[in-house]
């Protein structure tokens, strides 16, 4: 895995300053901090960062085609790379690493733009076509690998994360008040959008291109998510169980076998890892797996991951932490995050990763099964709001009246949340709905946080514009697919992909995730709805596969996920910190938020009236972005 960066300026007398480029690249060091490497053509230069994990004497990037006419700056890994090779040397090309990179733009050089649609993996970068004068720059399918960049009245930049671009003068540092206001509804901001005005994320599944005689930019949809609606069973249920198996047997060996580096594989003990776990043994008889346990028994599973383990036999790591004392990761985890994201689980995955780094370069996860296979105990809410949707009215209004009574516990996902977070959803769209649930603020709270500026600067935008293009775009009518396609293009991609990158690259760790190969998504994506969401059993292929290779206990355990007692830090461990970026002092001076509304929000959490953990957890990552990547210039 890799940094990469690049500078076209404006003035075609305007040579790149390799001190500059230098320092947008070097921003990007714990991507890759094996080896680094230069171009420059004139007003043109691209920098990366290495972290050798294929070909790892020749590797060195930029790398160029056979009469150095085009260059290329990648970050990923592609998994059909020797096909793809024995393809284009039949065809006549020459090269001169054993690399993937190089694959990539002889496939250009062969196939333009069309290029990407035989490309199977994960990947960002950017083609300097010097006889056409043009920077061509894709990122993934699914956005597994970041690619930020922006055009102003000096150059066009672009780089593998915001940090490098801020390093570059003619970025501002100006807030974006409308993705504020996404974040602080979402917990994330969606692509294209960023918190910093001119600044954009390249939409998953796209291509840009940018002239630099003319300047002109433009972008492109290569790909999209097949979901099916009202598809119809062509296969029995074993056949069905089959190829899901087949397909994932090969998207697991594909990953273990494209590296020249040891591999591992977190294991938490659910459904998806334990299987990516169980495939790996297939491949390789000396399977190494991780897991980070905690010393309190309610937020602790690796009694799960060791159970898995001793079944499979892997060579087991597990690491042991003071869930109380997790929190204090948080300013250093606060160093990598250079675009907040209101996910408390991230501490865990950044520990996780650090601890993964120890003993190899690359780990498989499980990411994705949720999203393919309606594994979210969300989905179930979904199928059963129907119901409660038939109750008039005033029935409806003594439930929430009873809600609203409940005892207010701090323990992880408590009853008492689960039922408020779910009454909070009704009233909107079912799309809409799903949203709420998984986010934060809602509008009303929201007017009462932001200051009357803000709230005037953002008073004709809809923060869910994102969620309700994406609903145009799907041509889906069911509202059960619609979510499934919501979730991919919104929570997988904006959040969990972010959050999995950043945690694992700020340790100097590749990670790969079976579940998201293309094959596969697009076999899961156009499977019926009754494979996935079965009554309300979730993930229901996903399980039936996985009796295959696993016992029945592992597959049908409770989904838990990475807990942490975000409630009872607010209360205890955390109390000072959010005094301190939560004061008056300070929201007056940033002018953004109202502090009685934060002060009430405080109030009720500590007075145990409200569990108002999403909403503070969410105002305190901003804060912290705020103060180390705005306020600290």
């Amino acid at each position: 895995m890799c940094g990469i960066c690049g500078i076209a300026n404006y003035l075609e007398t305007e040579a790149v300053e390799e001190r500059l480029l230098i320092s947008m690249r070097d921003a990007l060091t714990h991507r890759g901090p094996d080896d680094s490497g230069l171009f420059v053509d004139g007003r043109v230069g691209l920098g990366h960062r290495r972290l050798s994990i294929i070909d790892l004497s020749t590797g060195v990037q930029p790398i160029h085609n056979e009469d150095s006419s085009c260059w290329i700056v990648f970050n990923g890994e592609i998994y059909n790379y020797r096909a793809l090779r024995k393809e284009l040397e039949q065809a006549g090309h020459r090269f001169y690493t054993n690399t993937d990179t190089e694959i990539i733009l002889h496939l250009y050089e062969q196939e333009g733009e069309k290029m990407l649609q035989k490309l199977n993996g994960m990947f960002a970068f950017c083609i300097w076509d010097r006889p056409q004068q043009t920077l061509f720059l894709a990122r993934d399918r699914l956005g597994k690998k970041p690619l930020y960049y922006t055009l102003n009245s000096s150059a066009f930049l672009f780089g593998s994360e915001l940090k490098a671009l801020l390093r570059h003068p003619s970025v501002s540092r100006e807030i974006d008040f409308f993705s504020l206001s996404k974040y602080l509804t979402y917990e994330y901001v969606p692509a294209p959008h960023t918190l910093i005005r001119g600044v954009q994320k390249l939409k998953p599944g796209h291509s840009l291109t940018y002239r630099v005689q003319t300047h002109e930019l433009s972008t492109k949809k290569y790909w999209d998510i097949p979901i099916a609606e009202d598809a119809i069973a062509y296969m029995s249920e074993e056949s069905y169980v089959e190829e899901l198996l087949q397909l994932l047997r090969e998207a697991v060996r594909d990953r273990l076998l494209s590296s020249d580096v040891p591999v591992g594989i977190f294991l938490s003990g659910g459904l998806d890892s334990s299987t990516i776990a169980a495939l790996a043994c297939e491949v390789s008889q000396q399977v190494k797996t991780f897991t980070i346990g905690f010393d309190e028994a309610s937020f602790d599973e690796s009694r799960y991951a060791n159970q898995v383990a001793d079944v499979l036999g892997t060579d087991h790591h597990v690491d042991v932490l003071d869930i109380r004392k997790a929190h204090t990761l948080l300013p250093d985890i606060m160093n990598y995050l250079d675009e907040p994201i209101g996910d408390a689980s991230i501490i865990p995955t950044y520990l996780l990763s650090r601890f993964t780094a120890q003993h190899v370069k690359v780990a498989l996860g499980g990411d994705g099964g949720d999203e393919l296979f309606a594994g979210y105990p969300t989905f179930q809410a979904l199928r059963m709001i129907h119901y409660y949707n038939i109750f008039p009215p005033e029935i409806r209004n003594i439930f929430h009246r009873a809600a609203a009574k409940l005892p207010v516990s701090h323990k992880n996902i408590s009853f008492d949340f689960k039922i408020k977070q779910l009454l909070r959803g009704t009233g909107v769209s079912h799309e809409i709905m799903f949203f709420r649930w998984m986010g934060s603020f809602n509008e009303r709270e929201k007017k009462a946080l932001f200051h009357p500026d803000l709230q005037n600067a953002i008073a004709h935008e809809n923060p869910y514009s994102d969620l309700l293009d994406y609903v145009r775009e799907s041509n889906l009518y069911e509202t059960f697919e619609r979510v499934l396609y919501l979730m991919t293009k919104l929570y997988l991609q904006d959040d969990i992909l972010v959050k999995v990158d950043r945690a694992t690259m700020a340790n100097s760790l590749e990670a790969r995730a079976p579940l998201l190969d293309t094959r596969f998504v697009e076999f899961a994506a156009k499977l019926p709805t009754q494979y996935k969401l079965h009554r309300l059993t979730t993930k229901y292929l996903l399980k039936k596969a996985a009796l295959k290779v696993l016992p029945k206990e592992i597959v049908y355990r409770k989904k838990k996920g990475f807990g942490i007692p975000v409630a009872k830090w607010i209360c205890e461990d955390m109390k000072g910190m959010f005094l301190h970026y939560l004061s008056p002092e300070r929201l007056k001076k940033d002018g953004l938020f109202q502090y009685p509304f934060i002060e009430q929000l405080l109030y009720e959490h500590w007075a145990l009236k409200k569990d108002n953990r999403k909403l503070l957890w969410t105002l305190l990552i901003f804060q912290m972005w705020k103060e180390r990547w705005i306020d600290s210039v």
